[in-house]
């Protein structure tokens, strides 16, 4: 099978299309045949070197953790999906399994390839919903998840004043509508050439990335992109008692924000407790959840996918399609 590989840890600038043996699937497992697939943060950062010393990775790897395509063979004990069936989600490196969920974990081969071989047994993948097309399918699971996670935790009123920090990529494309669905007043950053896609998915008001720029006395921040150690600039626009939700690292720390008064949330939902990817594809299906979709990448163009991930700046999913 062919695969978007990194044969030593560098940037993805070195990564590679080759030949590598499609991986079969073990007991509990499937193999998939990968239609799409979308990039994410661990497809640069781990190859990058970032964690190799507490994640070392083994060469060849094959990045993508989202993911879209047909089931193309069933190890033993497998009941939940037969070969043919529509699927899609979200599986992390192997790796990683120390980090992943404690019950379910959702590890897999990587999805940057033709085949890719997938934990069943797992909240994380899901039938594809007959009206979910197949790049929307591999833009929608991390992100998709994300958004839900932050809409549980953020417990939203409607009439409430939003901040999102970072509302450009694939989970503040995500987010942001669910947040005006459900009544508040988004004010979202943005480059003046997204703000009106910003606006379509229902921001209120855009406004550039300075924290000068951020409104006084908001009920609620969502910080996407800003190291959760750098968030007193995000953490002084909210407004006395109300909260502020992160999803990056490091994991914050109330006295980081330099303030007492605000309720401090970081939202890594792992074990999939606020939510799988069967409640991502009913959102989506129904319209709730769109797929915003910056730029499409053949298999061969993969490389260039990842590298544009880290160098340019992106708005939404960064989709691959592999057939």
């Amino acid at each position: 099978m062919r695969a978007v590989v990194a044969t030593s840890y560098g940037p993805p600038e070195q990564y590679t299309v080759t030949d590598l043996p499609a991986p079969r699937p073990g007991p509990g497992q499937i193999q998939v045949r990968i239609a799409a697939a979308s990039i994410n943060p661990a497809d640069v950062r781990l190859p990058g070197g970032e964690f190799r010393d507490s994640v070392p990775l083994s060469f060849p790897h094959v990045p993508g953790n989202d993911f879209a395509g047909t089931v193309s063979e069933v190890g033993a004990g497998v009941t939940a999906y037969r070969v043919g069936d529509e699927i899609f989600g979200q599986a992390v490196p192997r790796a990683l399994r120390a980090m992943a969920g404690a019950t379910r974990p959702s590890l897999s081969t990587g999805s940057l390839a033709e085949y890719a071989v997938f934990e069943a047994d797992t909240p994380f993948l899901a039938h594809r919903p007959a009206g979910l097309d197949i790049e929307a399918a591999a833009a929608l699971p991390t992100v998709g998840l994300t958004a839900r996670a932050l809409m549980t935790t953020a417990r939203v009123r409607p009439g409430e004043t939003v901040l999102v920090v970072g509302a450009t990529g694939g989970v503040g494309t995500a987010v942001v509508p669910l947040l005006a669905a459900a009544g508040a007043r988004v004010v979202a950053t943005a480059t003046t050439a997204d703000a009106d896609l910003l606006r379509a998915l229902g921001a209120e008001e855009t406004i550039g990335y300075a924290a000068s720029a951020y409104p006084d006395g908001v009920d609620l921040a969502m910080n996407l992109t800003l190291p959760s150690d750098q968030l007193t600039g995000v953490a002084a626009a909210v407004r006395p008692g109300g909260r502020l939700l992160t999803i990056t690292f490091p994991v914050p720390r109330p006295e980081w924000l330099g303030r007492e008064d605000v309720e401090l949330h970081f939202v890594l939902d792992m074990d999939g407790t606020l939510g799988g990817m069967r409640e991502v594809g009913e959102l989506a299906a129904r319209g709730d959840l769109p797929a915003t979709i910056g730029r499409r990448y053949t298999l061969d163009e993969g490389p260039r996918a990842c590298a544009d991930f880290l160098r340019r700046h992106t708005t939404g999913k960064l989709v691959v399609t592999v057939r």
